[in-house]
């Protein structure tokens, strides 16, 4: 049986929406003063368009799957211990910290 992960169109989604915010806060900051930077032959950072290998995407969806997975299993195991019947968003909050550095 094949486990269930995210969608890799709607990964992809939420990337090109950061990527674009990215590029237009670096467009507001840089302002008006004529730079655009070396980035390779003839290209310039405002042309340059950032795009993600299909591999590259499952495996996010992949990492993403196994980092929400382990962040219930850990918060079940803190609920489960002080005799909660669900996990709160305590719970999470305790173990996130650790979670963090482990990833």
């Amino acid at each position: 049986m094949e486990e269930v992960t995210f969608d890799p169109g709607l990964i992809q989604a939420i990337f090109k929406h950061i990527w674009t915010r990215r590029a237009l806060e670096r467009e507001k900051n840089e302002g008006n003063d004529g730079t655009d930077g070396e980035v390779g032959a003839g290209t310039s950072k405002r042309t340059r368009t950032t795009s993600a290998n299909s591999n590259a995407v499952k495996l996010s969806c992949e990492l993403l799957r196994i980092f929400i997975t382990e962040a219930v299993q850990r918060s079940a195991m803190i609920a489960e211990a002080e005799g909660a019947g669900k996990i709160e968003g305590t719970h999470l909050e305790r173990i996130l910290p650790q979670l963090l550095l482990d990833f």
